[in-house]
């Protein structure tokens, strides 16, 4: 009996008066808690769990609003031109010519030329840019035209060490050219 004496006694006045004794009493009370709360409750089925969670998926778009999704089933709509007005790949073809300029050219002739087709916010982009900055001489090929809406198209251009692209939007009864990039090949 006296070795039981002696664990009661180290048990009392040296183990749970540290802070590391107090701790594991207090887990052993805790995960003895949750044991008996556990036993008590009964088996949990795979559907138990989260109460409040729903029964169908939850949707943040109408089903019958139509496809919103990346790929597109139908081909996008074809661009109207009003009557008598240029179409798209010829403001492109035009613009083209106009930036590409000519020998000698200065940059008010320059700007000049670009300025009835293309839109106010592209026209003070190239506010500051010279006819000598650009990159290319001449057009290799026809464009190609992909249209995105009735009013906005993007056409590429081949030229002879990149590729032109130009996205045209209709405005005040025409096609303007909107952007303007450049990708070197």
């Amino acid at each position: 009996m006296t070795a039981m004496r002696r664990a009661l006694e180290f048990l009392f006045t040296r183990a749970l008066r540290s802070r590391l004794g107090v701790a594991l009493v207090i887990a052993v009370l805790v995960f003895g808690v949750i044991g008996v709360a556990r036993l008590a409750s009964g088996p949990l089925g795979p559907a138990d769990g989260l109460s409040s969670r729903p029964s169908r998926p939850i949707t943040t778009v109408d089903p019958k609003a139509g496809d919103d999704g990346v790929l597109a089933t139908e081909a996008p709509p074809s661009p109207v031109t009003p009557v008598g007005a240029r179409t798209p790949e010829q403001t492109a073809d035009r613009f083209t010519a106009a930036w590409l300029g000519r020998p000698g050219m200065t940059a008010e002739e320059w700007h000049a030329g670009l300025r009835p087709l293309s839109t106010p916010t592209l026209t003070e982009k190239l506010a500051g840019a010279e006819p000598a900055g650009v990159p290319a001489e001449k057009v290799t090929g026809p464009s190609t035209v992909r249209a995105g809406t009735e009013t906005f198209v993007e056409v590429l251009l081949p030229l002879d060490n990149g590729r032109l692209r130009l996205e045209l939007v209709m405005a005040d009864g025409g096609w303007l050219v909107d952007v303007l990039d450049w990708e070197r090949q």
